[in-house]
């Protein structure tokens, strides 16, 4: 199946939240939607920290990709990470998926990264299966998390 992306911009606020929600639900993540609605907004409006773009197929919005740009260096310079790969159950299994990260790996390309991470739940056996597929390698390394703020 064909895919085309769009680089998301402030106008598409609400259909990514949507999308968002959706994700969120499907992966047991809390959605705050004046959290999220708040992060969504910087990465619109400031390129420095990544790109969102709306994954387009057969002229309907399949999903989105954001991508989240960092420093390592362990990892020689720019970074990145698939921050979140959303495709609506319609699209699944139908090669969006890997389009998605070759897509972001061209991306990459023209950012300047040297390296992309993503994590994956160790439940999505689908989801892990496409990133092994694709080159993506586990570390035996655990991501911890501490939030700071509020």
């Amino acid at each position: 199946m064909s895919a085309t992306f769009k680089i998301a911009g402030p106008a598409d606020a609400e259909l990514l939240l949507g999308m968002m929600r959706e994700f969120y639900e499907c992966e047991h993540i809390e959605f705050v939607e004046g959290d999220a609605r708040c992060a969504l907004a910087q990465i619109l409006s400031d390129g420095s920290l990544g790109r969102v773009w709306l994954i387009e197929s057969g002229g309907e919005v399949a999903g989105y990709l954001v991508l989240t740009l960092g420093f390592s260096l362990e990892f020689k310079g720019r970074d990145a990470f698939v921050d979140e790969l959303f495709l609506r159950a319609a699209f699944r299994g139908r090669g969006l998926g890997r389009r998605a990260l070759e897509f972001a790996e061209a991306a990459c390309r023209g950012l300047g990264v040297r390296a992309l991470h993503l994590e994956v739940e160790r439940a999505n056996a689908a989801a892990g299966l496409l990133y092994r597929r694709y080159g993506f390698a586990e570390h035996d390394r655990h991501l911890m998390t501490k939030w700071i703020g509020e």
